[in-house]
């Protein structure tokens, strides 16, 4: 790149967040400077076999940490803040700039992956206040969400000005009282906005988002009713839905119980930085449910998603130590499935059903707002910011798409949109903007305590075991001749029944013993294994139409 300011280029690089729901992370790059937005994780899919967490490539970042000046993180769910674990193991300490609930929600998430922060290097940043960072200047503004302390971005770039919205929706009546700060964007669209970046998560919807408000009516006419325990599950990071079961709760005289240790963290912690307010009595013990009657009892757990090991898929499968759920029992779910746990969510509703409880989720009743603009939203942020260019972020391809419909539909010229994906680079001039090439931005998998071990290949292997299963055939040659010692032995796993197909196993012991005599010496065992796999590879095909991952094992004796 040029030293000569004048033709220097601004990068903006999404290196996750585009055609796909999570994971989001971006950033942007400026001559010797770097500075990233957002660091989060995504669940996996029902075809990623074993992996626990999906976090973005940061090959890219890895080769310029020299250049990173700042970590701005712009709300505390996992989807924006998940990935700093594994991510600052590879680059280092960074400052990590967040409002006061996010850098506790960071904490947290630290402490859970036995990472200690130097609390030098998280700072903290209320709306409103300008930081240099490099040869950036941002500001955060207040943005209304699912979680309090939720903020959109304003970078000042030697280029112009750039906005990035964070996830945010038009509450007129918010739960923490924080709205949308409309004023600072009408105030920056005035000035001039060089580019907007926006969420796209709900631009399929039209109209506009529900208030946080209706959910707390919905609550409040559940406890008045309710002829049992409630059992509330949510995310531990929606602290605005706890406050607000903990005060529906204090009007009908429950007491209140945090069931899982995520949750107990992020509550107790949210109470240290006063946004949980928590009128005294109300909150319990676990022990202490045992001794009161089941009408004065709310329960708040994890497992909105029906993952395995979360409380309320113990409780309902009678695992959990504490608590069990049973006939009679009201049961919440206050979040809406991520994308790919659809099935995980709807086996858990069935064995809450199955327990005899009263079930309640977004199908049912409104026990839950999603957080993100719809239609009308979105276009009333294009209009307010009046931006050169737009980039649609967070949401799949046909999500930023339908958002660069919006947007045209406003008066933004398509050439001045650029829909994009994970790794693609736009850059930007004053006067200009393309998109100018490409790089490694793709999925690194967590599986256990390894991060990145796990690629496509061993995926793909995976998927084919899940499907056709595994046969291992061991292979006994003399070492001094080089010839066959007996037949070989077939051992199978998740391909057939060994004992209904002992005859067809015997008949592939025979033919594989046919074949492998074909050759006099079995010296070379990179051949004999190709032979041993294409030759029972094709027999167990024509039997059974399957094919299972096939596995040789040289003895020598």
């Amino acid at each position: 790149m040029s030293k000569n300011r004048s033709k220097s280029r601004l990068k903006v690089i999404p290196l996750g967040g585009l055609s796909e729901i999570g994971k989001n992370m971006l950033v942007i790059e400026y001559e010797n400077d770097i500075i990233i937005i957002d660091a989060g994780l995504m669940f996996p899919g029902e075809d990623m076999f074993g992996i626990d967490l999906v976090i973005p490539d940061i090959s890219y970042l890895v080769e310029r940490k020299e250049k990173i000046r700042g970590i701005i993180i712009t709300h505390g769910h996992e989807d924006h803040i998940g990935a700093l674990p594994y991510i600052l193991q590879q680059l280092g300490e960074i400052p990590i700039y967040a409002t006061r609930l996010t850098q506790g929600l960071i904490s947290v998430k630290l402490k859970e992956n036995r990472m200690h922060s130097s609390t030098s290097l998280q700072k903290t940043i209320a709306a409103g206040v300008q930081v240099p960072i490099g040869k950036f200047k941002f500001e955060f503004f207040n943005v209304c969400h699912s979680i309090p302390d939720s903020m959109g971005v304003i970078i000042s770039t030697p280029v112009g000005t750039i906005v990035h919205s964070g996830d945010f929706k038009l509450d007129y009546t918010p739960v923490d009282s924080r709205s949308t700060d409309l004023s600072r964007l009408s105030q920056l669209g005035a000035q001039g906005v060089l580019l907007l970046m926006a969420d796209s998560t709900y631009a399929e919807l039209p109209g506009y988002t529900p208030s946080e408000r209706v959910v707390g009516e919905t609550l409040d006419r559940i406890m008045s009713t309710a002829p049992g325990r409630v059992i509330v599950t949510t995310f531990s990071s929606l602290i605005s839905r706890v406050q607000q079961v903990i005060d529906s709760a204090a009007r009908y005289q429950r007491k209140v119980f945090i069931v899982g240790r995520s949750m107990n963290d992020t509550v107790k912690m949210a109470i240290e930085l006063g946004y949980l307010k928590v009128p005294e009595g109300v909150l319990g013990r676990i022990d202490e449910a045992r001794n009161l009657p089941h009408h004065k009892i709310v329960f708040i757990t994890t497992g909105s998603q029906g993952e395995p090991t979360s409380a309320l898929v113990r409780m309902a499968n009678q695992d959990h130590g504490q608590v069990h759920v049973q006939k009679g029992d009201t049961v919440i779910l206050s979040a809406t499935p991520i994308p790919g746990n659809e099935a995980l969510v709807n086996r858990t509703l069935d064995t809450l059903f199955k327990r005899g409880a009263h079930v309640l989720y977004d199908k049912l009743a409104q026990v839950h707002v999603h957080g993100h603009a719809s239609q009308e939203e979105l276009k009333l942020l294009l209009n307010l910011v009046k931006p050169r260019y737009f980039m649609p972020i967070h949401g799949e391809y046909r999500h930023l798409s339908l958002h660069a419909n919006l947007a045209e539909s406003v008066g933004i010229p398509r050439n001045c949109i650029f829909v994009m994906e994970d790794g693609d680079v736009l850059e930007l001039g004053p006067q200009s903007a393309r998109i100018a090439g490409k790089v490694n931005a793709g999925n690194v998998y967590v599986d256990g305590l390894s991060v990145g071990e796990v690629g496509n290949v061993v995926l793909h292997e995976r998927k084919l075991l899940s499907r056709d299963g595994i046969a291992v055939v061991v292979v006994a040659v003399d070492k001094s001749t080089g010839h066959l010692v007996g037949r070989p032995d077939i051992v199978s796993r998740g391909f057939v029944d060994v004992q209904e197909a002992r005859r067809m196993i015997e008949e592939g012991r025979d033919f594989l013993t046919e074949a492998l005599n074909h050759q006099t010496e079995l010296t070379d065992w990179n051949q004999v294994t190709a032979k041993i796999k294409d030759a029972l590879s094709g027999f167990f095909y024509e039997k059974t139409r399957r094919r299972p991952i096939i596995t040789p094992v040289l003895v020598k004796v």
